[in-house]
């Protein structure tokens, strides 16, 4: 069968459903490639790499009469009337929105398979395009907002003076939400994330970020995976918290989007008490946009300086590195869609991943599919009482004192224990154990102090001391007493492992900063 990648035609699109590296497997799998002529250069793919990889470049034609025609955005309705009957085309078709669309494929006889309607399971992560444009848009979302910004996101200390770093407050810990927190935490940030649902917070933190958090705001997960929509009053407890965290943010990043459609979350009246050159960038324009403020597709100036960005070609500008990962989401289908690797597709619709995503076929309308139970939908806990706050300011002082009465009695046991072995113990021994005692805080406070950075010089000294007390141990082990040279194989062992170990990592770690040869 023939595999045909025909140029987008969807007016400033420079995205490319295949790359010469998709092409090849591709054609691994046993297909036939035809690419239209100058569908790649866009994305900074020419003919002549495909032609490299083991296509064949063509005219439009003869890419649409192919046996499968797959490609970045839905067909148009001259596109899908020039498709020949049992022919099969995959893109994404956002069937839901554009029903026609599904009728036009199943008139015309042709299977289609929506790359969007992916069923939300384990399996089925690896032909998700929905999280492959997410994780491209979340990214780019902080390189335009560093763009409009104009300052630095880290924190600067010169001899000019000091400049804090910039506050990115994140609405979203889906793919796109992540994606950002990521870049924005990488270029030096201190970034905020809020998501109603509470089960993402360890991976908000999980990257360096703090997890915002509203009362009362925990939201379910339906039965497809998708976030349900926010009841009324989670939405009043969040607005509260939005208003708080855009008053204070240098930049917003928005990814609500909730089957498609953009809830509200920021007002005009929020927008209105940001500080000039705050950036806002809306990924949820497409939807109609989580800021009120919002135009899909454009750049918005307000009144008060705050520039809002609308941008629906976030994954555009970024198009060689966005091809690639699309052309891997449709390379992971035609795997899935060939099972014997023999060029021929076999469409399993008793496959719960393939049924899912097939909208039309053989004249039939298949969409919506029916619903799948996924592991993402498990069943909502019962809501914890809420505490009386006097009973839990009562509650807290009570181990409050009972920790401080642990720890006296602990002392004074500690202070009984010295004295005896002060009273009763050897002359020398008070000098020894004050020696001891002194080397525990001076060892405490200059460990502690330490910054990450300096860790490895650490770990080198570390290993100088541990052979100060090797020799010491060597010393020790042809005394004529049997415990004291037990003890000083004991010390001699473990300060070698200690040693022979921080090499060893030292040396991994600055293998890390070593280039590599040419």
């Amino acid at each position: 069968m023939r595999i045909g990648v025909p140029k987008e035609s969807r007016p400033g699109e420079r995205l490319v459903a295949a790359t010469p590296a998709t092409v090849a497997q591709l054609g691994a799998l046993g297909y036939d490639v035809v690419v239209q002529s100058a569908a790649g250069e866009a994305a900074g793919f020419p003919d002549a790499a495909y032609t490299d990889a083991g296509a064949l470049v063509a005219e439009a034609d003869a890419v649409w009469s192919s046996d499968v025609v797959t490609l970045v955005d839905a067909p148009t309705a001259a596109q899908v009337a020039g498709l020949r009957p049992g022919a099969t085309v995959v893109a994404t078709m956002a069937p839901a929105a554009h029903p026609e669309l599904v009728d036009a494929l199943a008139e015309q006889r042709v299977t289609g398979l929506a790359l969007d309607a992916v069923p939300r399971i384990s399996r089925a992560q690896a032909l998700d395009v929905l999280s492959t444009m997410s994780n491209v848009a979340g990214y780019r979302a902080v390189i335009e907002a560093a763009e409009e910004f104009g300052g630095m996101f880290t924190g600067q200390v010169t001899a000019a003076g000091k400049t804090p770093p910039a506050t990115v407050f994140v609405i979203g810990a889906g793919v796109a939400g992540l994606a950002a927190i990521g870049a924005a935490g990488s270029l030096g940030a201190q970034v905020r994330a809020f998501d109603v649902r509470p089960e993402v917070g360890e991976q908000i933190e999980s990257m360096g970020a703090s997890f915002v958090q509203a009362a009362v705001a925990q939201q379910e997960v339906s039965g497809d995976g998708y976030a349900s929509e926010l009841t009324a009053e989670q939405e009043r407890m969040t607005a509260q918290m939005y208003a708080a965290e855009t008053a204070r943010a240098d930049i917003v990043i928005t990814t609500a989007l909730v089957r498609g459609k953009a809830p509200r979350t920021i007002t005009a009246e929020m927008v209105a008490a940001m500080r000039p050159g705050s950036v806002i960038v809306d990924l949820a324009a497409s939807g109609g946009g989580n800021c009120e403020l919002t135009v899909a597709g454009q750049k918005v100036v307000t009144a008060n300086g705050v520039t809002i960005l609308g941008y629906t070609d976030l994954t555009s500008r970024m198009a060689r590195h966005t091809s690639q990962l699309f052309g891997t989401n449709v390379v992971n289908l035609m795997k899935l869609l060939t099972p014997a690797k023999d060029g021929q597709l076999v469409l399993d619709l008793d496959d719960v991943v393939q049924r899912g995503m097939t909208v039309a076929h053989d004249g039939d309308v298949l969409w919506p599919p029916p619903p799948v139970q996924v592991s993402a939908a498990q069943p909502a806990a019962p809501a914890a009482p809420v505490e009386d706050p006097a009973e839990k300011a009562a509650r807290e002082r009570a181990e409050a004192r009972r920790t401080g009465q642990r720890q006296m009695t602990g002392l004074a046991i500690g202070a009984v224990l010295l004295g005896l072995a002060m009273t009763f113990g050897p002359s020398a021994f008070l000098s020894h154990f004050t020696v001891f005692v002194l080397a525990c805080f001076v060892g405490y406070y200059v460990i502690s102090k330490v910054t990450h950075s300096l860790h490895t010089p650490l770990m080198a000294q570390t290993n100088a001391i541990s052979g100060i007390i090797l020799v010491g141990a060597l010393l020790q082990i042809g005394s004529d007493d049997l415990w004291v040279t037990i003890l000083a194989v004991i010390a001699a062992t473990v300060a070698s492992i200690n040693i022979f170990g921080g090499f060893l990592v030292a040396y991994r770690m600055l293998g890390m900063f070593r280039k590599e040869d040419a």
